[in-house]
């Protein structure tokens, strides 16, 4: 049976299970009507369920990640309401939240175990040389909204949070393979154990991806691209418990990739790309009750990333006046001539040379956070962190200085139970930035209990996204071997941070009988001081203001036991001069939509079907307008028991509705599947 025919079986297979379903009838238990809403620790560094969060959270648990059959950690965001995501290339992707969705992530927190993964650099998040595989992912809670009050600028637009598994969870061994079409194979092997108070686990993978289609068409006809990615790491956590109320805790990971990326268009790709990432982080936790506890973290990442390649790129220049003298070269070979007189002015056709991209960025970390309860209706939480960063770039900033900025933050938020229906939120972040100096975000939110698991809350938050090293120092030149240097971009007067003023309400519904759970936002943002490059050179500039309207749903359905289902679905509306950006209010698709069933057929069997939906828009920075898509996903598994091992095999097939284009016109994402196979012993 070929991959084609295979993906057709698990179609229709998936289809059989759900028209069978208005047959089966599944026995209803007691505790089927008494199910908790998720409880959440991202929205104000409080333990809450998410009818008493001060901010609508999503909360992306471990059935979630295996039902969606996917393997790359920024898909999981298609599940979130209102994400837009796209693979872009050079192994790097595009996510953005309500619109205003580039390259980089710009305007998203994401953390791993309370440790941020946001570049200083550039603004973008380094999803491929992450050391995280998805396996060992416990639950991903995203807060959709601004958080500045609980983890500062940059907080800006929404927080990722990415939690992993205790070690606990993780006993014995475990092996997974993956492997399909388009370059897609991946191995990740596992082992944890616990020695008297010490609780540890280790992980190795390596993945290999190739995710554009051999063959593109563009305006300049059928080329080929070349992104195959190959990534290895190892990540380890040893938890050991010093006595009944402490407990140390130590992270590590390692990455290293060898990327190739680049387009037969151009003779100098494919280029090659060494990556590599590092980080160590080492928490003390004292709890001596539920509602008293203290914490020290402190963490230390290094990202580096390097193309080596000089390549030499034909450039086509105008001027007015007679050329200057040819400077000497020590090139051997000058593959386009050099000048050409025409009537009215001298053109220059050269070569200039691009050293490659060679880039290190480092952050030291150091936080303490206290959790209490002063009262029997109030709680707080308050803490101090303080942050150094460094980036070196020669393309970037034109020389080999190590850059270096330090932060200081002040936080606390507070719960106070007024009355048993009524619970009033607030907090603030007071943080001092190297760029933008002191700045304060505050929070104030109010949820109101309408009857047993039915709640509505109002909040009103100011975040800050503060300028990245590139944003407000960036000088990238390139230097022809005919005429003068060039600067694309200029570093920038001093910015003022983009500035977030949010309104928000929700609404939290709990349906038992219907076994129906129902979140429901409306907001309206307001954005000041929007950072946007325009001229020649580039330069960044705070632009006018503008701001977004809509809403999110998303609602968690279980009609029968063996079926669940969670849709979600986002509309949101920019309204922005074009003096801001041309682009901006076309960021924002009109309607985005997803929808993922998971059935249980019986005998260890699961179907699942994922849809994703979105309407037309166009991506920031250099990407391309691009067309609504519908894309479909099916998922079979089956598992079992072998010589008292759990094993789990599984057939995915991915946009099985045909060809969409994600970021650019050129990226085409096509129908694929692979095949996984997990072990536990």
């Amino acid at each position: 049976m070929n991959a084609t025919s295979g993906l057709r079986w698990a179609a229709l297979a998936l289809g059989g299970a759900f028209a069978c379903l208005g047959s089966a009838h599944a026995a209803l238990t007691e505790a089927d009507f008494l199910d908790d809403l998720p409880v959440v620790l991202s929205v104000s560094r409080l333990s809450q369920p998410v009818n008493e969060a001060p901010a609508a959270v999503t909360v992306i648990d471990q059935d979630t990640i295996r039902a969606s059959g996917f393997r790359d950690i920024p898909d999981l965001l298609r599940l979130v309401p209102g994400f837009s995501v796209a693979y872009t290339r050079d192994n790097t992707w595009a996510v953005g939240y309500h619109g205003m969705a580039d390259a980089f992530s710009r305007r998203l927190q994401v953390l791993v175990d309370g440790r941020s993964i946001y570049s200083a650099l550039y603004g973008t998040v380094n999803w491929g040389e992450l050391p995280l595989a998805v396996d060992d992912i416990e639950r991903i809670e995203v807060v959709r909204g601004p958080n500045a009050a609980t983890y500062g600028a940059n907080a800006f637009l929404a927080v990722v949070n990415i939690i992993t598994k205790d070690p606990s969870q993780t006993p014995g061994s475990f092996a997974s393979v993956q492997a399909g079409e388009q370059g897609m194979s991946g191995v990740t092997v596992r082992y944890g154990g616990e020695q008297g108070d010490l609780r540890y686990r280790l992980t190795l993978s390596a993945q290999t991806r190739d995710r554009f289609e051999t063959d593109t068409i563009d305006g300049h006809g059928r080329f080929k691209l070349y992104e195959e990615a190959q990534t290895y790491f190892i990540n380890g956590r040893g938890d050991y418990r010093v006595s009944g109320t402490d407990q140390i805790s130590a992270q590590f990971g390692l990455s290293v990739g060898d990327w190739q990326a680049g387009h037969s268009l151009n003779s100098d790709e494919p280029t090659g790309q060494n990556v590599s990432a590092q980080y160590f982080q080492f928490k003390y936790q004292r709890v001596t009750s539920p509602d008293d506890e203290w914490m020290m973290q402190a963490y230390f990442s290094r990202n580096n990333f390097d193309a080596p390649n000089i390549a030499q790129i034909c450039l086509d220049l105008e001027r007015p006046i007679p050329p200057p003298p040819l400077p000497p070269t020590d090139y051997e070979k000058v593959p386009c001539p050099r000048w050409t007189a025409t009537p009215a002015r001298y053109v220059a056709t050269g070569v200039f040379v691009d050293t490659g991209v060679e880039q290190l960025q480092t952050r030291f970390n150091l936080e303490f956070q206290r959790n209490q309860r002063l009262a029997p209706d109030w709680r707080v939480v308050w803490g101090a962190e303080v942050r150094h960063e460094t980036v070196e770039s020669l393309r970037y900033f034109d020389n080999r200085e190590t850059l270096d900025g330090t932060l200081v933050r002040a936080y606390a938020n507070f719960e106070w139970r007024v009355r048993p229906n009524l619970l009033l939120q607030g907090g603030a972040m007071l943080e001092h930035h190297y760029f933008t100096g002191t700045d304060l975000s505050p929070r104030l939110a109010l949820n109101y209990t309408l009857a047993p698991g039915h709640a509505l809350r109002l909040n009103l938050s100011q975040a800050y996204r503060s300028p990245t090293f590139f944003e407000q120092k960036g000088n990238w030149t390139v230097y022809p071997t005919v005429g003068a240097p060039i600067q694309l971009f200029a570093p920038s007067d001093p910015l003022k941070p983009e500035r977030i003023l949010s309104r928000e309400i929700g609404y939290v519904g709990h349906f038992p009988a219907l076994r129906l759970q129902v979140d429901v936002k409306l907001f309206h943002d307001s954005l000041y001081d929007y950072i946007n490059n325009s001229g020649s050179p580039g330069r960044y500039t705070n632009r006018d203001d503008f701001s977004v309207r809509g809403g999110d749903v998303q609602l968690s359905w279980r009609p029968v036991e063996r079926l669940q289902i969670s849709a979600q679905y986002a509309r949101a509306l920019i309204d922005a001069d074009a003096s801001v950006d041309r682009d901006l209010e076309a960021s924002a698709p009109p309607h985005v939509f997803s929808l993922l069933a998971r059935l249980e057929l019986g005998q260890g069997w699961q179907a699942s079907t994922g849809v994703y939906y979105s309407g037309d828009m166009k991506w920031l920075s250099d990407g391309d307008a691009t067309e609504s898509f519908t894309r479909w996903d099916l998922r079979l598994a089956r598992r079992w028991t072998w010589q008292g091992h759990a094993v789990e095999a599984a057939l995915v097939g991915q946009s099985l509705g045909g060809d969409y284009s994600e970021f650019r016109d050129a990226n085409r994402f096509g129908p694929r599947g692979y095949a996984s196979l997990s072990l536990n012993w």
